[in-house]
């Protein structure tokens, strides 16, 4: 089973999830988790073993954030597209995809697991410079894999048409 799957599978995404995911408000607030789960991580410093429950409360976040939302009205916002490309992405034996798109959205996401590496290094030791630049690295590299499943449902879309 791939990260993918794997990441799917913990978050119980189902059809209707997904749907609801797709709703830019969504897809955007979710770009709130790593600068969130990296604050309550950090705040062991200050608030020493609370910081367990604020890591809980992200969690619980990540966990509800695709299904707080309606699904949306149209298909035409960037992040619902990039959400939906996601899908197709991950269900890419029932839908052929070009061998591009795996390739470059596999290299996104270990650039990414590599800015996420870069984060907890910084989380332990506590060096703010390092955490900035693991967040650069990370949230780059998924913003830049939303772009890419745009591209992705846009060529799907159209070969369907």
């Amino acid at each position: 089973m791939n990260g993918w799957r794997l990441s799917e599978r913990l978050m119980a995404m189902d059809d209707a999830t997904w749907q609801r995911h797709s709703n830019p408000l969504s897809g955007w607030s979710r770009l709130t988790i790593l600068p969130l789960l990296s604050a309550a991580v950090w705040s062991r410093v200050w608030i020493e073993w609370w910081s367990l429950a604020a890591i809980a409360l992200v969690l619980i976040w990540t966990w509800l954030n695709p299904r707080l939302f309606k699904p949306p009205a149209s298909k035409t916002a960037w992040m619902t597209k990039g959400v939906l490309g996601e899908r197709i992405l991950l269900a890419h034996r029932d839908q052929p995809i070009r061998e591009e798109h795996r390739r470059i959205a596999s290299l996104l996401s270990l650039a990414s697991a590599t800015g996420c590496l870069l984060i907890a290094v910084a989380l332990w030791a506590l060096l703010p410079g390092l955490l900035l630049a693991g967040w650069i690295l990370a949230m780059g590299a998924k913003l830049w894999f939303l772009d890419r499943m745009v591209w992705l449902y846009e060529e799907s879309t159209t070969a369907r048409a």
